[in-house]
């Protein structure tokens, strides 16, 4: 397995999305999807334990080092299925399967379901599905929607005076990491200014999503990946609760493998992490192993 990445610059419909590609040429191909407010670098310590896959893990948009979405645009979660598409057809890929995190994840899940004879396998991490609504919420979270779009769409990103600065607040974020996975996700993740550095995101990935899927429309999706092979990790001291609320959905889902690992919601970007997700992952994304 190549240790060193190679960068990728992919170029679809008038977008622009970074990337990096591990492994072999000749390898099985994977597309990555980081979490939200992550960058590809979340893939950096599991990707070289992948033998025999090329992974393309990428800056989704408004992160990282790719195309920030149009003024008048959303960063709706479905909104990715469509560049996942287009990441497919710039890299080539007609079947491809999909390595993804938490709000990737949940993209990753849309796009199977939307698109089931393109997607081979996925394999998730701390993610599934996006948290369901009543019909009668849509208003309500609309309005609310449309409030923080203009309130986000106006806020300057935060300034550092370092890079090192920078690195301590994503350590401390909503979900804590180690020194070392902040540093790989910061290092990514913001760009330089004359006199500091600041967040490369787009600040309006902060703002809710104008629409959400209710319970019935989850189910659409989910039913139509039933002859996907699906793995999915959840983290012990991950996203609270989501053990417990999934666990009644995923019995209705036999063709989805659960294993739950020790670790954080970026478990995947730690040492001991990494390699118990890779031991699962890496045959099944070879294809050498079935849905189990």
């Amino acid at each position: 397995m190549t240790q060193s990445p190679r960068e990728l610059v992919l170029e679809f419909d008038r977008k622009t999305i970074a990337a990096r590609q591990w492994g072999p040429m000749d390898g099985v191909p994977v597309i990555a999807l980081h979490g939200w407010l992550d960058n590809c670098a979340s893939f950096d310590r599991l990707a070289p334990l992948l033998r025999e896959v090329k992974l393309i893990a990428v800056d989704m948009a408004g992160h990282g080092r790719s195309y920030h979405r149009s003024r008048d645009a959303n960063y709706n979660i479905w909104e990715e299925v469509e560049d996942v598409v287009g990441i497919a057809q710039a890299l080539g890929l007609r079947r491809f399967s999909l390595l993804a995190h938490s709000r990737g994840a949940i993209a990753a899940m849309l796009t199977a379901g939307a698109f089931p004879d393109r997607v081979e396998r996925l394999a998730l991490i701390d993610g599934l599905v996006p948290p369901p609504i009543d019909s009668s919420e849509a208003p309500q979270i609309l309005a609310h929607a449309v409030a923080q779009r203009t309130r986000y769409g106006a806020r300057k990103p935060r300034r550092f005076d370092s890079l090192q600065q920078a690195v301590e607040a994503r350590r401390k974020g909503i979900f804590p990491l180690s020194e070392q996975a902040a540093q790989r996700l910061a290092e990514r993740g913001t760009k330089a200014l004359d006199d500091g550095f600041t967040w490369s995101s787009d600040p309006r990935l902060m703002a809710t999503s104008t629409a959400k899927l209710t319970r019935d429309q989850v189910a659409a999706f989910l039913d139509r990946t039933r002859e996907v092979p699906i793995r999915l990790v959840l983290a012990r001291d991950g996203i609270a609760d989501m053990i417990e609320r999934l666990r009644p959905l995923l019995e209705r889902y036999p063709h989805i493998a659960v294993r739950e690992m020790a670790g954080g919601h970026h478990l995947h970007m730690e040492a001991a992490g990494a390699k118990a997700v890779a031991d699962w992952f890496g045959a099944f994304l070879r294809g050498e192993e079935g849905g189990r």
